[in-house]
C-alpha cells in the first residue's frame, strides 16, 4: 500500500507505560505528519516527558504500538530512534559547556579525513545547518558557554538534524528562556516545519505552543484529554488541561499550504472544516 502526504509518518496506538505503580501514560493514541508541529500540553504529571521519551526511544512502552509509515517498529533506544529517523532534544540539552559549538555538533560522530578530523569539512556543515535554521550565533568556534539559552537550543537542534530526521522532539524548549530568547525558539521551530520534520513539541506552556502548533494534543493524568486545532483558545486549553471538561477530540489541521490535509479552521473552537 503506498504512501500519501497525508499519511502519519509516526503513530502510536494503545501505548502505555508504567514506573513502578505510577501509570506515565495510559492507552495514548498518537499521529505525527510531516510538515507539521504537533504540541503536546499538560500539567506537571501529565505524562509528556514520557511521551517524548518512548517516541524518542529512551523508554519502551509495556503496551501499544509505535508505527513507522504504518510499519511496526521498536525503538529499542534512542540509537535504534536515529537510525530510524527520529531524533530528540531534551530539557537538559546535553551540551559540553567548554567545547565550542563545532565540537558540540560533531561529539561523538566527527568527521575524519583519513586519520585525522576533518575540521574544515565539520566547520562548513555546522555553519550550513545553522543557516538553514536561521541561527544567530556569532562564531562556530565559541564555546557553548558563551552563548544565550537559545543559541544553546538551536546548537542542540542543529545536532539533532544531522542524518536527516524526518521526526523531531523537542521536550520543552522554551522552559527557563526569556522572551526574546523564546521568540527565538519559536522561529527556530517553524523553520523546522518548513523544512519538512514532523516536529513534536512538549511544552506547559499552551501560550507559546499557540504561536506555532497545527494541533495541540492534551494530556492529563497519562490520557489523552483532548485534541484540538492549533487556534484553540487558551481558555479551552487549560480548561482540558485541568480536567474542567470531558475528554474531546477535534480533527488537526496545518499552517503551511505544503502540510497534510490543507484545511481551514472555524475560528477558536478548534472545529475544522474539510
Amino acid at each position: 500500500m503506498s504512501r500519501t502526504e497525508r499519511d502519519p509518518v509516526l503513530s502510536l496506538r494503545g501505548v502505555s507505560k508504567s514506573f513502578g505503580g505510577v501509570r506515565a501514560l495510559v492507552d495514548v493514541d498518537v499521529d505525527v505528519h510531516e510538515h507539521e508541529v504537533l504540541a503536546v500540553v499538560g500539567d506537571n504529571g501529565a505524562g509528556k516527558s514520557t511521551l517524548a521519551g518512548v517516541v524518542a526511544g529512551a523508554f519502551r512502552p509495556d503496551a501499544g504500538q509505535v508505527l513507522l509509515d504504518g510499519e511496526p517498529v521498536v525503538l529499542g533506544s534512542p540509537k535504534v530512534a536515529r537510525a530510524l529517523g527520529i531524533g530528540a532534544v531534551f530539557q537538559d540539552l546535553a551540551l559540553v559547556d567548554d567545547l565550542d559549538v563545532v565540537e558540540n555538533l560533531f561529539l561523538a560522530q566527527e568527521t575524519a579525513h583519513g586519520p585525522f578530523l576533518d575540521e574544515v569539512a565539520m566547520e562548513r556543515e555546522a555553519w550550513w545547518l545553522l543557516d538553514e535554521l536561521a541561527a544567530t550565533v556569532p562564531s562556530v568556534r565559541l564555546p557553548v558557554r558563551a552563548l544565550s539559552g537559545g543559541q544553546r537550543q538551536v546548537v542542540a537542534v542543529a545536532r539533532a538534524l544531522l542524518g536527516a530526521p524526518r521526526v523531531l522532539v523537542l521536550d520543552e524548549p522554551t522552559a527557563s528562556l526569556g522572551v526574546r530568547q523564546t521568540a527565538e525558539v519559536l522561529n527556530l521551530i517553524e523553520k523546522l516545519r518548513e523544512r519538512g520534520h514532523a516536529v513534536v513539541l512538549i511544552s506547559h506552556q499552551a501560550g507559546d505552543l499557540q504561536a506555532v502548533a497545527d494541533r495541540i494534543l492534551v494530556l492529563r493524568l497519562g490520557r489523552v484529554h483532548g485534541e484540538f486545532a492549533g487556534d484553540t483558545s487558551y481558555e479551552d486549553l487549560l480548561a482540558a488541561m485541568t480536567g474542567a471538561v470531558r475528554p474531546a477530540r477535534t480533527s488537526g489541521t496545518t499552517r503551511s499550504s505544503t502540510g497534510p490535509g490543507h484545511e481551514r479552521r472555524s475560528g477558536g473552537t478548534g472545529a475544522v472544516h474539510r
